[in-house]
Protein backbone atom coordinates (compact mmCIF):
# COMPACT_ATOMS: atom_id res chain seq x y z
CA UNK A 1 0.00 0.00 0.00
CA UNK A 2 2.78 1.90 -0.07
CA UNK A 3 1.75 5.84 -0.85
CA UNK A 4 -1.34 3.99 -2.74
CA UNK A 5 -3.94 5.31 -0.08
CA UNK A 6 -3.51 8.58 -1.50
CA UNK A 7 -3.37 8.05 -5.04
CA UNK A 8 -4.76 4.63 -6.11
CA UNK A 9 -7.19 5.95 -9.48
CA UNK A 10 -4.23 4.63 -10.70
CA UNK A 11 -3.92 1.34 -9.93
CA UNK A 12 -7.55 0.59 -9.62
CA UNK A 13 -10.81 1.00 -11.90
CA UNK A 14 -13.46 -1.13 -9.67
CA UNK A 15 -14.04 -3.23 -6.65
CA UNK A 16 -15.61 -6.04 -4.86
CA UNK A 17 -15.99 -8.82 -2.18
CA UNK A 18 -17.44 -11.61 -1.47
CA UNK A 19 -18.06 -13.83 1.62
CA UNK A 20 -16.69 -16.02 4.24
CA UNK A 21 -17.48 -16.85 8.43
CA UNK A 22 -18.00 -13.67 10.90
CA UNK A 23 -18.17 -13.88 14.83
CA UNK A 24 -20.09 -11.57 16.88
CA UNK A 25 -18.58 -10.55 20.97
CA UNK A 26 -14.77 -11.52 21.64
CA UNK A 27 -12.51 -9.26 23.16
CA UNK A 28 -10.20 -6.15 22.05
CA UNK A 29 -6.82 -4.87 23.21
CA UNK A 30 -7.99 -1.92 25.95
CA UNK A 31 -6.48 1.01 26.76
CA UNK A 32 -6.38 3.33 29.60
CA UNK A 33 -9.09 5.66 28.07
CA UNK A 34 -11.28 2.43 27.25
CA UNK A 35 -11.40 0.71 30.83
CA UNK A 36 -14.10 2.27 32.04
CA UNK A 37 -16.78 2.21 29.11
CA UNK A 38 -19.41 -0.51 28.98
CA UNK A 39 -18.71 -1.28 25.35
CA UNK A 40 -21.00 -3.29 22.96
CA UNK A 41 -20.03 -6.01 21.57
CA UNK A 42 -17.66 -6.11 18.61
CA UNK A 43 -18.34 -7.97 15.59
CA UNK A 44 -15.28 -9.85 14.55
CA UNK A 45 -14.55 -11.05 11.16
CA UNK A 46 -11.89 -14.56 10.25
CA UNK A 47 -11.30 -14.88 6.77
CA UNK A 48 -10.49 -12.97 3.91
CA UNK A 49 -10.55 -9.40 2.61
CA UNK A 50 -9.48 -7.36 0.43
CA UNK A 51 -9.11 -3.21 -0.10
CA UNK A 52 -9.18 -0.97 -2.58
CA UNK A 53 -9.45 2.47 -4.02
CA UNK A 54 -12.83 3.59 -4.74
CA UNK A 55 -16.08 1.55 -3.35
CA UNK A 56 -17.70 -0.23 -6.36
CA UNK A 57 -20.81 -0.84 -7.65
CA UNK A 58 -23.96 -2.06 -6.05
CA UNK A 59 -23.44 -4.79 -9.07
CA UNK A 60 -20.09 -5.85 -9.29
CA UNK A 61 -20.52 -6.59 -5.51
CA UNK A 62 -23.62 -8.33 -5.14
CA UNK A 63 -21.55 -10.58 -8.58
CA UNK A 64 -18.16 -11.17 -6.15
CA UNK A 65 -20.55 -12.13 -3.37
CA UNK A 66 -20.03 -16.05 -2.19
CA UNK A 67 -16.37 -16.48 -3.60
CA UNK A 68 -12.70 -16.11 -2.20
CA UNK A 69 -13.70 -12.56 0.44
CA UNK A 70 -16.26 -11.70 2.96
CA UNK A 71 -15.62 -8.58 4.03
CA UNK A 72 -13.82 -5.54 2.22
CA UNK A 73 -12.36 -2.13 3.60
CA UNK A 74 -14.26 1.04 2.31
CA UNK A 75 -12.21 4.68 2.59
CA UNK A 76 -14.58 6.24 4.72
CA UNK A 77 -12.97 9.73 4.42
CA UNK A 78 -9.75 11.96 5.57
CA UNK A 79 -7.67 14.89 3.94
CA UNK A 80 -5.60 12.41 2.18
CA UNK A 81 -7.89 9.92 1.03
CA UNK A 82 -7.25 9.30 -2.84
CA UNK A 83 -10.76 8.47 -4.77
CA UNK A 84 -13.87 9.61 -4.30
CA UNK A 85 -16.41 7.60 -3.59
CA UNK A 86 -19.88 8.07 -5.87
CA UNK A 87 -20.82 4.48 -4.83
CA UNK A 88 -20.25 4.91 -0.70
CA UNK A 89 -23.34 5.71 0.65
CA UNK A 90 -25.74 4.31 3.69
CA UNK A 91 -28.15 2.87 1.58
CA UNK A 92 -24.99 0.73 -0.62
CA UNK A 93 -23.61 -0.67 2.80
CA UNK A 94 -27.43 -1.58 3.92
CA UNK A 95 -27.73 -2.86 0.95
CA UNK A 96 -24.85 -5.23 1.11
CA UNK A 97 -24.90 -6.09 4.45
CA UNK A 98 -28.09 -7.95 3.78
CA UNK A 99 -26.20 -9.97 0.92
CA UNK A 100 -23.55 -10.37 3.90
CA UNK A 101 -20.94 -8.17 3.34
CA UNK A 102 -18.28 -7.45 6.48
CA UNK A 103 -17.21 -3.94 6.18
CA UNK A 104 -13.74 -2.34 7.47
CA UNK A 105 -13.65 1.50 7.66
CA UNK A 106 -10.30 3.22 6.72
CA UNK A 107 -9.95 7.02 7.53
CA UNK A 108 -6.74 8.67 6.23
CA UNK A 109 -5.98 11.33 7.92
CA UNK A 110 -3.14 13.28 8.16
CA UNK A 111 0.41 11.82 7.19
CA UNK A 112 4.20 11.84 8.75
CA UNK A 113 6.13 14.54 7.66
CA UNK A 114 8.92 12.51 7.30
CA UNK A 115 7.23 10.14 4.85
CA UNK A 116 6.27 10.79 1.22
CA UNK A 117 2.93 9.81 1.58
CA UNK A 118 -0.23 12.24 1.42
CA UNK A 119 0.16 16.06 1.19
CA UNK A 120 -1.48 17.45 4.53
CA UNK A 121 1.21 16.53 7.05
CA UNK A 122 1.65 16.06 11.08
CA UNK A 123 3.20 18.86 12.97
CA UNK A 124 4.43 18.38 16.26
CA UNK A 125 2.76 21.58 16.90
CA UNK A 126 -0.50 20.75 16.50
CA UNK A 127 -0.49 16.96 16.19
CA UNK A 128 -2.74 16.12 19.29
CA UNK A 129 -5.30 19.11 18.14
CA UNK A 130 -5.31 17.77 14.74
CA UNK A 131 -5.31 14.07 15.70
CA UNK A 132 -8.61 14.70 17.73
CA UNK A 133 -10.22 16.50 15.06
CA UNK A 134 -10.07 14.37 12.79
CA UNK A 135 -10.82 11.23 14.90
CA UNK A 136 -14.54 13.43 15.59
CA UNK A 137 -14.53 13.46 11.44
CA UNK A 138 -13.91 10.07 11.25
CA UNK A 139 -16.82 9.11 13.43
CA UNK A 140 -19.17 11.20 11.81
CA UNK A 141 -17.96 9.80 8.55
CA UNK A 142 -18.46 6.13 9.78
CA UNK A 143 -22.24 6.81 11.98
CA UNK A 144 -23.23 9.01 8.43
CA UNK A 145 -22.48 5.39 6.35
CA UNK A 146 -24.72 3.01 9.14
CA UNK A 147 -21.55 1.79 11.02
CA UNK A 148 -22.49 2.29 14.34
CA UNK A 149 -20.80 2.17 17.78
CA UNK A 150 -18.61 -0.19 19.02
CA UNK A 151 -17.49 -0.32 14.96
CA UNK A 152 -13.48 -0.29 14.30
CA UNK A 153 -12.08 2.66 12.65
CA UNK A 154 -8.15 2.09 11.19
CA UNK A 155 -6.12 5.37 11.09
CA UNK A 156 -4.13 4.70 7.75
CA UNK A 157 -0.43 5.42 8.17
CA UNK A 158 2.21 5.23 5.09
CA UNK A 159 5.26 4.54 5.74
CA UNK A 160 7.89 6.96 7.47
CA UNK A 161 11.45 7.25 8.94
CA UNK A 162 10.58 5.79 12.11
CA UNK A 163 14.01 7.01 13.32
CA UNK A 164 13.71 10.44 13.07
CA UNK A 165 12.58 11.05 16.61
CA UNK A 166 11.01 14.02 16.30
CA UNK A 167 9.07 12.91 13.07
CA UNK A 168 7.79 9.75 14.97
CA UNK A 169 7.17 11.46 18.30
CA UNK A 170 4.31 13.82 16.17
CA UNK A 171 3.29 10.65 14.63
CA UNK A 172 2.72 8.90 18.16
CA UNK A 173 0.88 12.25 19.74
CA UNK A 174 -1.47 12.52 16.86
CA UNK A 175 -2.02 8.69 16.91
CA UNK A 176 -2.78 8.57 20.29
CA UNK A 177 -5.14 12.18 20.29
CA UNK A 178 -6.95 10.41 17.51
CA UNK A 179 -7.70 6.67 19.48
CA UNK A 180 -8.33 8.58 22.79
CA UNK A 181 -11.41 10.35 20.99
CA UNK A 182 -12.34 7.25 18.84
CA UNK A 183 -12.81 5.65 22.55
CA UNK A 184 -14.62 8.52 24.26
CA UNK A 185 -16.70 8.39 21.20
CA UNK A 186 -17.30 4.59 21.58
CA UNK A 187 -15.70 3.89 18.61
CA UNK A 188 -12.78 1.04 18.45
CA UNK A 189 -9.42 2.10 17.34
CA UNK A 190 -6.61 0.16 14.30
CA UNK A 191 -4.04 0.97 12.48
CA UNK A 192 -2.92 0.04 9.35
CA UNK A 193 0.46 0.43 8.63
CA UNK A 194 4.29 -0.80 7.39
CA UNK A 195 5.63 -4.20 9.11
CA UNK A 196 8.73 -2.25 8.33
CA UNK A 197 7.46 1.47 9.76
CA UNK A 198 4.30 2.68 10.63
CA UNK A 199 3.07 -0.39 12.53
CA UNK A 200 6.63 -1.06 13.70
CA UNK A 201 6.06 1.93 15.60
CA UNK A 202 2.66 0.79 17.18
CA UNK A 203 3.59 -2.41 17.62
CA UNK A 204 7.40 -1.51 19.61
CA UNK A 205 6.05 1.59 21.10
CA UNK A 206 7.43 1.53 25.00
CA UNK A 207 4.08 3.29 26.00
CA UNK A 208 1.59 1.91 24.82
CA UNK A 209 -1.23 4.12 26.37
CA UNK A 210 -3.80 5.31 23.84
CA UNK A 211 -2.39 3.06 21.03
CA UNK A 212 -4.67 1.09 18.68
CA UNK A 213 -5.94 -1.73 20.10
CA UNK A 214 -5.91 -3.39 16.45
CA UNK A 215 -3.08 -4.00 14.10
CA UNK A 216 -3.51 -4.36 10.39
CA UNK A 217 0.46 -5.14 8.72
CA UNK A 218 1.27 -4.72 5.81
CA UNK A 219 3.91 -7.06 5.09
CA UNK A 220 3.88 -8.53 1.15
CA UNK A 221 5.24 -12.09 1.63
CA UNK A 222 1.53 -13.24 -0.78
CA UNK A 223 1.26 -15.62 2.86
CA UNK A 224 -2.75 -15.66 3.73
CA UNK A 225 -1.80 -15.45 8.26
CA UNK A 226 -2.00 -13.40 10.91
CA UNK A 227 0.42 -15.60 12.86
CA UNK A 228 3.39 -17.67 11.40
CA UNK A 229 4.78 -14.20 9.84
CA UNK A 230 3.30 -11.73 13.12
CA UNK A 231 6.89 -9.54 12.92
CA UNK A 232 6.17 -9.14 16.87
CA UNK A 233 5.77 -10.84 20.46
CA UNK A 234 3.70 -13.48 19.89
CA UNK A 235 1.54 -11.83 23.27
CA UNK A 236 0.81 -8.85 21.03
CA UNK A 237 -2.70 -8.03 19.79
CA UNK A 238 -4.24 -11.21 20.56
CA UNK A 239 -7.86 -11.95 20.34
CA UNK A 240 -9.01 -10.92 17.17
CA UNK A 241 -6.75 -8.13 17.00
CA UNK A 242 -4.85 -8.85 13.48
CA UNK A 243 -4.70 -8.62 9.96
CA UNK A 244 -2.03 -8.61 7.46
CA UNK A 245 -2.03 -7.09 4.03
CA UNK A 246 0.02 -9.81 2.52
CA UNK A 247 -0.31 -9.48 -1.72
CA UNK A 248 -1.29 -5.87 -3.87
CA UNK A 249 -2.42 -5.59 -7.42
CA UNK A 250 -4.24 -8.69 -7.68
CA UNK A 251 -5.92 -8.58 -10.89
CA UNK A 252 -9.05 -11.17 -10.11
CA UNK A 253 -12.46 -11.49 -12.37
CA UNK A 254 -15.85 -13.02 -10.33
CA UNK A 255 -19.29 -12.81 -11.65
CA UNK A 256 -17.76 -11.23 -15.02
CA UNK A 257 -16.54 -8.02 -12.58
CA UNK A 258 -12.87 -7.56 -13.27
CA UNK A 259 -11.14 -6.05 -10.28
CA UNK A 260 -7.94 -5.28 -9.05
CA UNK A 261 -7.40 -5.72 -5.25
CA UNK A 262 -4.91 -5.94 -2.37
CA UNK A 263 -5.42 -9.60 -0.52
CA UNK A 264 -5.80 -9.27 3.50
CA UNK A 265 -5.47 -12.20 5.74
CA UNK A 266 -8.36 -11.22 8.75
CA UNK A 267 -9.17 -11.52 12.26
CA UNK A 268 -10.41 -8.27 13.64
CA UNK A 269 -13.39 -6.46 14.13
CA UNK A 270 -15.44 -4.80 11.32
CA UNK A 271 -18.01 -2.66 11.31
CA UNK A 272 -21.15 -3.53 12.97
CA UNK A 273 -24.01 -2.57 10.89
CA UNK A 274 -27.84 -3.43 10.69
Amino acid sequence: MSEHRQSKKRRYITWGVAGVAVVAGGGIAATNSMAATTWPAQKTYTGRAFDTCAAPSLAAMKAWHGGLYGAAAVYIGGKNRGCSQPNLTASWVKSLTTVGWKFIPLYVGSQPSCGSGGSVKISASTAAAVGKSEADDAVAKSAALGFKAGSPVYLDMESYDTTNTSCNNAVLTYVRAFDKELHAKIYRSGLYGFSSSSAKAIATATNKTDLPGNLWYALWDKTNTTTSDWPWGSTQFTNHSRAHQYMVNSKETRGGYTITVDRDAWDAPVAITG
